[in-house]
């Protein structure tokens, strides 16, 4: 018995949505890799003026660390001489950049080279 190709026994709806969902999955991939590529770095650098306190606090309240990790940064800026205390993008850097210029710290947004 030969059966014909186009009868709805050989349809498959969830076909198109294994589809859609393989599309959407790797549209989100894709997504990734590009921010992954325009990825900024927020650097703090070493300075004479400011306080280990007042670069935690700093830290707590423009970036979003939590104390532990403000410490962790104001030691590693300290020793380094600098360190990389958020990851973004640019736009998202910006305001966090400007508010510790705006409170003396030195920070600067480097472009990630991919």
């Amino acid at each position: 018995m030969v059966q014909d190709l186009n009868t709805s026994a050989f349809q498959d709806d969830s076909l198109d949505g294994i589809l859609a969902d393989e599309k959407t999955e790797v549209e989100e991939d894709i997504d990734l890799l590009e921010d992954l590529e325009n990825s900024s770095k927020l650097i703090v650098h070493n300075d004479d003026v400011n306080t280990f306190d007042w670069v935690i606090e700093s830290l707590v309240e423009i970036c979003d660390h939590t104390q532990e990790q403000a410490e962790q940064c104001s030691l590693i800026i300290h020793f380094k001489g600098k360190a990389q205390v958020k990851e973004g993008s640019h736009d998202d850097l910006k305001p966090m950049k400007d508010g510790l210029t705006d409170r003396g710290i030195s920070a600067t947004i480097e472009q990630e080279v991919s």
